[in-house]
């Protein structure tokens, strides 16, 4: 796996395609309170670009002209979380977007089990190491464990995707997913207007 680290902002001249996969790393879970520290991204091809931000002005002109462009595909898992953070402190409307945990949700409604992780195990046949998971993101330096923890939550989305889609299609529930996709902005905005419950529940 190559891993390549940026400091601010990814450079311009980097050409990551029309289809990546994105993570983020905070300082916790909450989008407005917890500092974004990371933005990691794949291209498909076992590579990762991480971007450590410059948490004092967040200035990261590139990573937001990648963010907005709609033709780029940007593939998350567990896009609600990533996309608040990302719109909260790039000041980015993140465009054109797929996630595999909702896909999976979809799809897969035979387990609860919808972790980044299960799906590896189950679709890819891989075991991930989460030991990672948490720990303190923004140090100045990052450790090699650290490094290589946040570059394998990238670098299998692209294929959780080709296999999740056919599993979609396969059960006639590709236009509800797609659906839901384009409520999702509306979802992230309410997270950050503090509605978090479910607004259609009684």
């Amino acid at each position: 796996m190559e891993i390549k680290i940026h400091k601010d902002d990814l450079p311009k001249e980097i050409k990551l395609g029309n289809e990546i996969a994105v993570d983020t790393e905070a300082m916790g879970l909450e989008p407005k309170r917890d500092p974004l520290t990371l933005v990691q991204i794949s291209t498909g091809q076992n590579d990762c670009h991480i971007i450590q931000l410059n948490r004092k002005d967040y200035k990261a002109k590139n990573l937001v002209s990648i963010f907005e462009n709609e033709k780029i595909n940007k593939i998350f898992h567990f896009a609600r979380f990533d996309v608040a953070a990302i719109k909260h402190f790039l000041k980015a409307d993140v465009k054109n977007i797929y996630c595999t945990k909702l896909a999976s949700k979809i799809a897969r409604t035979y387990t609860d089990k919808h972790g980044l992780k299960d799906l590896v195990r189950e679709i890819i046949g891989l075991d991930m190491n989460k030991q990672m998971q948490s720990s303190d993101w923004g140090a100045e330096k990052l450790s090699e464990k650290q490094l290589k923890y946040a570059a394998s939550d990238v670098i299998h989305l692209h294929a959780l995707k080709k296999e999740l889609n056919k599993m979609l299609i396969r059960e006639k529930r590709d236009f509800l997913f797609q659906e839901c996709l384009k409520f999702l902005n509306t979802r992230v905005d309410l997270d950050l207007a503090d509605y978090k419950n479910d607004i259609f529940s009684h």
